[in-house]
């Protein structure tokens, strides 16, 4: 079934075990000083045990002041070599071919990072960054590229099969490349020619200091999507040049920080989204080219190859969520498949606060040393799990690999809580495909669940179970206004169970994440909704990219946002606001209340105070994001 994917594929006299790319992502999990930690090896050494044919690793900066971010592995100088030349024996043991993606990041970091200014091709701040960046002179612009050239020796010193270079998202050898940030009148600017200067040199340095069989690929933003940007066009003419520079393959990207959607979309986004700007990157070369993208179901990645859009394909946040991807696939066993939601929360959310990379639904993501394998528990329990939602699923999903008898109980007919109801509004739908995962494991582990059942401190008393796992979620909070108890009024979780239908005039009051995203849910049902919030901001609580989508999408949709708006009273026929000191009447049929929610405890607390040891996890403690209930949920079942 998937005959492209799992076939061979030459590179550079390598023969890579099939077609499975996972691309450099950032994950913070090296030293400061650049140095390799076991995270790091024990997080690629998952996904070469996964079977992923080859494997390019983050960022490794070429000079300290390059560094995006504080945790970036570095080959900057000889004493980093040792260590990675172990993580390179660990991965080739499992047959992997591992590139190391070379880069310095220019403008796009700050002196909090790098402790000093950054530096550029043109004093043009990035607009994510408060610093002005130091304008490179000919003399810098020539330490550079030398520098990346001995980068590049120590990589193959390290064991490294070759090394990409990142000329893509906007990083120093980009911003070189691109009238949006290079306004130079010498020799490294002005025209393609020069622009493309700065790339040449680094190329051409590089493959006279690493030997003729040493890979080196080149990762490049096919189209930058910001105005004065370079387009594919551009590209399609850049190609060839770095080509007969000596590159062996091209990996095609997308975007710079300005429009960081670009470079790793959301749920909004399709799949294989710049598959197409793959293809005419194929056209002109006649290099192996890798497209990225939102990639997360191999038999997406197998039409790709088979449409010949592509030669490889990266899968990169779906390698954080799943790193037995390929094995899986290759089996046949598309339901064990681990699926990303592009949420960005675990991954994105933490990188942009310098933080190491989490995934919200692999809680053992950077922690494989630490967690993996489950260890068999020494005497099998018999486990009572309250809830199935994504928190109870997973506790009950670890306690049964650790060999307990399981049983969930649940007191609606669908499994997922909230979560699921998550999956409702629009571009949310493959949260659906985590629940079914989550369901499909307990099925294969022997999890036993009880549908339709309340439990009770009776129901507890008869089962009688060795420990007892509680994730009984949470209710909305009824905010203190006028009027909530009359019949328009209902809750945003009502709205998305679908057991509230609404009128064609809705006000939704509270533009939290799921306020607006109820709203955008009934706007683009084809009502008239109106979006109440007390902050001067809506979805505040959303990762940016999402957020980002999620507001064009309102904007779409048609949804009138009111933000610095008090709700004064809810009426028979609408909500009266005050926006300052100015009274408004807001006509409704229906009025929806997304005023956020608090743990429902009622039954907790009955088991606690007859004395029941329990765990209690999830939003039964703090109502918070999926990730963090999902992590709860794996760490009680480690516990027993």
């Amino acid at each position: 079934m998937l005959k492209h994917l799992f076939s061979p594929f030459p590179l550079k006299g390598r023969k890579l075990k099939n077609r499975c790319v996972v691309p450099a992502m950032v994950t913070n999990y090296c030293h400061a000083d650049g140095t390799v930690t076991e995270t790091f090896m024990a997080y690629h050494e998952a996904k070469a045990r996964g079977g992923f044919g080859m494997i390019i690793t983050e960022d490794f900066a070429v000079d300290p002041r390059g560094k995006g971010f504080r945790g970036l592995p570095g080959l900057w100088h000889d004493g980093q070599i040792p260590g990675f030349a172990e993580c390179t024996r660990r991965i080739h043991a499992h047959g992997t071919t591992i590139i190391a993606q070379i880069y310095h990041c220019g403008r796009q970091t700050s002196r909090s990072v790098i402790g000093c200014q950054p530096w550029a091709p043109s004093a043009i701040p990035c607009p994510f960054s408060p610093d002005m960046p130091h304008e490179m002179t000919v003399e810098e612009i020539r330490d550079v590229v030398h520098k990346f050239g001995d980068c590049a020796r120590r990589a193959e010193a390290a064991g490294f099969d070759g090394i990409e270079i990142h000329g893509a998202h906007g990083y120093l050898i980009a911003q070189f490349m691109s009238p949006y940030s290079n306004k130079r009148t010498d020799a490294y600017g002005g025209s393609l020619q020069n622009r493309l200067r700065f790339a040449l040199e680094v190329i051409r340095d590089i493959r006279s200091k690493v030997s003729a069989d040493f890979i080196v690929g080149y990762r490049i933003s096919a189209d930058e999507f910001v105005t004065g940007g370079r387009t594919v066009e551009d590209t399609r003419a850049i190609v060839p040049m770095l080509e007969d520079a000596g590159i062996d393959y091209v990996h095609v990207s997308a975007g710079v920080y300005r429009s960081f959607d670009a470079v790793i979309p959301s749920m909004y986004r399709r799949h294989a989204w710049i598959a197409d700007l793959a293809e005419e990157v194929k056209r002109v070369t006649s290099l192996p080219v890798i497209t990225v993208g939102r990639i997360n179901d191999p038999r997406i990645a197998e039409s790709l190859i088979a449409l010949g859009k592509a030669d490889l394909v990266a899968m990169g946040r779906q390698s954080l969520c799943d790193p037995e991807t390929p094995n899986k696939a290759r089996e046949g066993r598309f339901d064990d498949i681990r699926t990303c939601i592009a949420c960005h929360h675990g991954c994105v959310g933490n990188l942009l606060a310098n933080n190491p990379i989490r995934c919200i639904l692999n809680p053992a993501l950077g922690r494989e040393t630490e967690f993996l394998p489950l260890e068999k528990a020494p005497a099998p329990k018999n486990v009572m799990i309250i809830g199935a939602g994504p928190a109870g699923l997973q506790a009950a999903i670890t306690a049964a690999a650790r060999g307990h008898h399981v049983t969930v109980y649940e007191k609606r007919r669908w499994a997922g809580g909230q979560f699921r109801l998550g999956a409702v509004p629009p571009s949310k739908g493959e949260i659906v495909n985590f629940i079914n995962w989550q369901l499909k494991q307990a099925s294969d582990l022997g999890v036993h669940i009880v549908y339709g059942t309340e439990v009770t401190p009776d129901t507890v008393r008869m089962a009688a179970p060795d420990a007892v796992i509680a994730a009984p979620g949470s209710v909305t909070s009824v905010p203190p206004i006028p009027g909530t108890d009359r019949k328009i009024v209902v809750t945003a979780h009502d709205v998305l169970e679908g057991l509230a239908d609404t009128g064609a005039r809705v006000v939704v009051i509270g533009g939290g994440c799921v306020g607006t995203e109820t709203a955008n849910h009934l706007a683009s049902n084809l009502k008239n909704v109106t979006l109440v919030e007390m902050l001067e901001a809506v979805a505040t609580d959303e990762a940016i990219v999402p957020r980002w989508d999620l507001l064009a999408d309102v904007k779409k949709n048609n949804v009138d946002i009111r933000t610095g708006a008090r709700v004064k009273e809810i009426t028979d026929s609408g909500v009266i606001i005050m926006v300052g000191d100015r009274e408004e009447c807001l006509s409704a049929d229906t009025v929806v209340l997304a005023t956020g929610a608090h743990p429902l405890t009622v039954l907790t607390d009955k088991l606690r105070a007859e004395g029941c040891p329990l765990i209690v996890i999830g939003d039964g403690v703090k109502t918070g994001l999926a990730g963090e209930a999902i992590e709860q949920g794996f760490l009680a079942g480690r516990t027993l």
